[in-house]
């Protein structure tokens, strides 16, 4: 069951994060993986700090453009925002200790994901993100159970 949203304006795409978030909150999946797929300035590194500032950061949100990786203790979780554009080749992953990061309690938010080959864990849920005209297109096309329970929740 894929979900398609018009995103207008900044803000929709905002309201869009915090709703994942929220519904994060609600469902609590022991771990949860989102892959944000989408061209440059589609708006990935956007819809994930508003769902880091729905789980409750407050801090600044640095794109792991250069890091790959900024880690963040928010809501109970250990959430990983990985940016992987500039990752040369999929074994680069080993260096981050990507194989410990996706465990009981953690949440990973993945742009890039073509990058990272065989060395990611599956996605539970893919968010493509679209530039059109009006603005962008998000589709939400969750992978199991735990992530259709997230969308329907987020999306009411």
């Amino acid at each position: 069951m894929s979900e398609q949203l018009t995103l207008t304006n900044p803000d929709s795409t905002d309201a869009l994060g915090r709703k994942l978030a929220a519904a994060l909150l609600d469902v609590k999946p022991e771990s949860f993986c989102v892959y944000l797929r989408g061209e440059l300035g589609a708006g990935k590194t956007s819809l994930t700090r508003a769902l880091l500032r729905g789980l409750g950061h407050e801090g600044r949100v640095p794109s792991p453009t250069y890091t790959l990786v900024e880690p963040y203790a928010i809501a109970g979780y250990r959430v990983y925002h990985l940016d992987l554009y500039r990752l040369q080749a999929p074994g680069e992953l080993e260096f981050l200790g990507i194989s410990e990061l996706a465990e009981p309690g953690s949440l990973l938010l993945i742009e890039w994901p073509e990058n990272g080959g065989d060395q990611l864990c599956p996605a539970d849920l893919e968010v493509f993100l679209q530039v059109i005209p009006e603005g962008r297109v998000a589709t939400l096309e969750p992978k199991c159970p735990q992530a259709e329970r997230v969308v329907k929740t987020a999306l009411g």
